[in-house]
């Protein structure tokens, strides 16, 4: 692999390495955690400077191989498009990170913002560096959860909580839009790979599925970039610190809805359901946040209402579908990053400094902070559309395209007068920005007194506006070849003619520009007095309030309808919920045969029945219909006997010849049995009454209709075995990994090569999902009392007294657990004895059968043993059982091993096999899958670990108590008690 391409990987790669670093440093590590941030943004910065002469030429990619078979690759590409948003997102990234090592407080946990910081850093660099469709929408997904962190970072407040929810909800469900668009794009072209989407314009255009397909993507941008009528996140994410939000208003998250309309204006673009349904969307956006932000109090609010104005203006531009309209999109684009980031810096200053954004209490400033004034005047005039400011030039070509015929209609038509409207409104809010803050009496009861900010603390702004100054001033020689090379990316190698010079005579743009500065003027200062006395606007604005309207949306959808549809379907019984779910389940499976007809059986003989099998399978019926009905009134007989039916399934597969799947069911109905013994403890007490004369009729038939539907479930499951059985196997999937198990994955064991080789991916899925259950049942029941722990302890003693009675030459009231000496002694002797017998599983689990889940099961048997001999403080204690560890350790091993195929130029999860031979051993083994297998192991080891603990931590604590009592009393501590004497009585709960 090239140098440039490890260069590219190092781009995106770096900031997440940064945030892992980050997470690990002391809380109030806050310089420590700033110069790591501003040393990655630096770093990325430098490299993507270095990468710039790949970017002008054309485009530089990085593919590797993911899911070859599905067309998805681990793609990254470079133009001059994702070269100007990943500069711009690493180059403001590396300011942001100095300005917040002064804004932040020392009390706040630094370390845990910047490590969101950077990961969001590098969930923006994966969207604009991907070169591929589902790839974008990955990362995509993240900016959301990051922004998501980072807006709630003070999680003590609730609005910040409110505004961080919101701002999830809304992007989320756009992304969610955006995926489902992207797959019928993908469809429609017949790959995501970007390169071929971008050239495939005219049969996407030409296609039915285009119109869905756009109306999908469309939700997606206009929900990140905050279009009306979805722009209500944005101010209300205000509430995040002022570094998040000038890093997210001007080179993130906002950003990125009008880059994916960019990336994609190649592909989508130049089509009048384009026009009509971008157009309309960013005109409404431009207009009506400019004219929000005249209203707003809060220095942030105000803000947040331009920006959503300026996406607007960028939006709209795109829309119009004309090269020279894209053009002045980027060039715009690139503006609005310098002017508004140094704004929302000035902002956060000024509240730094004074302790209010309130511009109902701001006023006469300047005196106190000239420096921060002028910085914030120069920047303000830039987003006002000052001339000899960047702002001002792209404002120029703004006008110039609207003025621009492109489609004859109404609309078009109108668009000259509703820009220079809004350049009226933008004006005005810029000037209630500075005169607001700066000017005027001298502040009072202002809770800090007011003065300049540190220098490094300002050093950010004086960078941006020097930018705005020098672009604004000799724009062909700054900005003028980046703005050519993303340009280039968007519309082609032919651009159109364009003229970056300050002055083009008097022209319609020009005359624009001096009606919006003059009327911007004008109406601030008649407004003026109406915006001393407070008010926030026009009643009509305040009732057109996105957040009005998302929160009766969400009451009505979270409340009304969720209760409702609770009233109807739910239930806080178990059975209920399974009796849907299996209803549903069955449903689905009938389904294709509903349509397409009843499937025959095939044409294989069926082997004779033998009577030693048929009483095996008597015994397993029996015991479930007797596991049903006994489950009424007593778990612990119905668990022992679904436990019987488990080793009747053993015994079938081990009849039928499978060996793999006997071993694996009979480790796993072990290890299950005990933790169901244990979870007996937090089910509450059966409310109905029991199965006999004079039970209800409504009780006989919900019972009647669950036997029907275990009948149809039954059934239909024991069709479908015999429809597939009955099947020759050339006609089934089977023969193809019967003839590749061993050429293609090195193992005669096919059912460990295809969890480990063949449909790994499906595993290392699987393994990931084991872990998240994990994690859920240990946090969920760590909160929790079990539901028999208000009538266990009388039992208990009940039951120590009967103990106690029956056997009166032994002391009265020694535990039970003094007389489980010798059981226990021989569970402890059994530990070692199960761990080699887990190590041998694991070793033979390619050839023979076993393998890591096998194996994890097994040792996970050794350690409920020793929690049954002793209870879970021995495990704790004396095994040192790290679950979590374990659990992290399975996961990364299993991934780490998949992407070291990319490093021979091979698909993820490709495997390498080979034979070796150890000393006494012998033939052993050695596949690359063999390591995959061994994080699987650690995983279930570590997940089953996890849910023992938690399904036992009421034991523990009861055990905990009785020994710090005894401790009180004598200097002998008292015995820990096992499980077994819990789960004698766990049967009567």
């Amino acid at each position: 692999m090239p140098t440039s391409t490890h260069l590219l990987l190092l781009v995106l790669v770096l900031p997440f390495g940064g945030s892992l670093a980050a997470a690990f440093l002391p809380t109030h590590a806050r310089t420590a955690a700033a110069l790591m941030a501003g040393l990655v943004g630096l770093a990325g910065t430098i490299a993507v400077v270095l990468l710039y002469p790949h970017a002008a030429e054309g485009a530089l990619r990085l593919k590797v191989e993911w899911l070859p078979s599905l067309g998805l690759t681990f793609s990254l590409r470079l133009d001059g498009l994702s070269w100007l948003f990943a500069g711009l997102v690493y180059g403001i990234g590396m300011l942001v990170a100095l300005y917040a090592r002064y804004y932040m407080s020392e009390e706040d946990p630094v370390p845990r913002f910047f490590s969101f910081l950077l990961a969001f850093m590098g969930a923006m660099a994966g969207v604009v560096l991907s070169g591929n469709l589902i790839q974008i929408v990955f990362f995509w997904e993240l900016t959301s959860l990051f922004s998501f962190l980072l807006i709630g970072y003070w999680h003590q407040n609730a609005a910040a909580r409110d505004g961080a929810r919101m701002a999830l909800t809304v992007t989320g469900t756009g992304g969610l839009c955006l995926f489902v668009g992207v797959v019928l794009l993908g469809h429609i072209v017949g790959s995501y790979d970007l390169d071929v989407v971008l050239t495939s314009g005219a049969l996407i255009a030409a296609h039915p599925l285009y119109g869905p397909a756009l109306a999908l993507i469309l939700l997606g941008a206009f929900t990140k970039s905050a279009q009306v009528p979805f722009h209500f996140w944005l101010p209300n994410a205000m509430t995040a610190p002022t570094p998040v939000s000038a890093y997210l208003h001007s080179a993130t998250m906002v950003k990125a809805g009008v880059f994916l309309l960019m990336r994609l204006w190649p592909a989508l673009a130049g089509t009048d359901v384009w026009f009509y349904a971008v157009v309309p969307v960013g005109l409404a956006t431009l207009v009506f946040g400019a004219f929000a932000a005249i209203f707003q109090q809060d220095l942030k609010g105000l803000l947040a209402y331009s920006t959503i104005s300026h996406l607007g203006l960028i939006t709209l531009l795109l829309g119009l579908g004309s090269p020279l309209a894209a053009v002045a999109a980027i060039f715009h684009t690139i503006n609005h990053a310098t002017f508004k980031a140094s704004l929302f810096m000035a902002a956060g200053i000024i509240d730094h400094e004074t302790g209010t954004r309130d511009l109902r209490r701001l006023s006469g400033l300047y005196p106190f902070m000239p420096v921060t004034a002028r910085l914030a005047m120069v920047a303000a005039a830039a987003m006002a559309g000052v001339p000899l400011l960047n702002g001002f030039l792209s404002k120029e070509m703004f006008f110039a395209e609207t003025a621009e015929n492109h489609t004859g209609s109404l609309l078009d038509d109108s668009l000259p007068y509703f820009a220079t409207i809004a350049g009226v409104f933008s004006v005005a809010y810029s000037l209630r920005f500075i005169l607001g803050a700066f000017f005027g009496p001298p502040p009072k009861d202002l809770p800090r007194t007011p003065h300049e900010p540190p220098h490094w603390m300002r050093f950010p702004i004086e960078v941006l506006v020097l930018i705005c100054i020098v672009v604004g001033v000799v724009p062909s020689w700054t900005v003028g070849p980046v703005l050519a090379d993303a340009a280039r990316a968007v519309v082609g190698p032919s651009l159109p003619y364009y003229s970056l010079a300050v002055w083009h005579g008097f022209t319609l743009a020009l005359a624009m520009s001096i009606v919006a500065v003059v009327g911007g003027i004008f109406l601030y200062v008649l407004l003026r007095d109406y915006l001393d006395t407070g008010m926030e606007g026009p009643p009509l604005l305040r009732r057109l309030r996105g957040q009005r309207i998302f929160e009766k949306v969400l009451v009505t959808v979270s409340w009304r309808w969720a209760r409702a549809l609770e009233r109807w379907f739910g239930s806080r019984r178990l059975q209920p919920q399974l009796r849907v779910l299996v209803a549903v389940t069955l449903l689905a499976g009938a389904l294709p045969f509903l349509l397409h007809g009843a499937a025959a059986p095939g044409p294989q003989a069926g082997t004779p029945l033998d009577p030693a099998f048929a009483a095996v399978w008597a015994v397993g019926i029996v015991c479930s219909i007797a596991a049903a009905y006994t489950a009424k009134f007593h778990r612990l007989a119905a668990l022992v006997l679904i436990g019987i039916a488990g080793l009747v399934t053993c015994v079938t597969f081990v009849w039928l010849s499978a060996p793999d799947l006997a071993v694996t069911q009979l480790l796993v109905e072990i290890v299950t049995t005990v933790l169901l013994l244990l979870g007996l403890r937090w089910l509450p007490q059966r409310q109905e009454p029991v199965y006999g004369e004079g039970t209800p009729l409504k009780v006989r038939l919900r019972r009647a209709a669950d036997f029907v539907l275990a009948l149809l479930v039954g059934g239909g499951m024991a069709t479908l075995s015999y429809l597939v059985m009955t099947r020759p196997l050339p006609d089934s999937v089977s023969r193809f990994f019967v003839e590749r198990a061993y050429t293609e994955g090195g193992g005669t064991n096919i059912v460990n090569v295809i969890l480990v080789d063949f449909r790994a991916f499906d595993t290392q899925g699987e393994i990931a999902v084991l872990c998240i259950v994990a994690l859920t049942v240990f946090a969920l029941l760590r909160r929790f009392r079990p539901a028999a722990e208000t009538v266990e302890r009388p039992r208990q003693q009940k039951l120590q007294n009967a103990y106690d009675a029956a056997a009166p030459e032994r002391q009265v009231g020694d535990t039970m657990a003094d007389y489980m000496f010798v059981p226990g002694l021989i569970m402890h002797w059994m530990f070692p004895v199960v761990v080699v017998l887990a190590v041998y599983l694991f070793m033979r689990g390619h050839d023979l059968p076993g393998g890591g889940f096998a194996a994890g099961v097994t040792l996970s048997i050794a350690f409920v043993m020793q929690y049954i001999a002793a209870g879970t403080r021995w495990v704790e204690d004396h095994l040192r059982v790290l679950p979590l560890r374990w659990m992290g350790l399975g996961l990364l091993t299993a991934l780490a091993t998949g992407a070291g195929a990319w490093a021979f130029g091979a698909p993820f999860l490709t495997s390498h096999h080979q034979y070796v031979y150890l000393p006494l051993v012998g033939k052993v083994p050695a596949a690359t899958a063999l390591l995959f297998d061994l994080g699987v192991f650690a995983l279930v080891v570590g997940a089953t670990v996890l849910i023992l603990i938690a399904l036992a931590h009421q034991s523990l604590r009861r055990a905990r108590v009785r020994e710090e009592a005894a401790r009180e009393e004598s200097a002998a501590p008292a015995p820990l008690p096992p499980v077994a004497a819990d789960l004698q009585t766990v049967g009567e709960a």
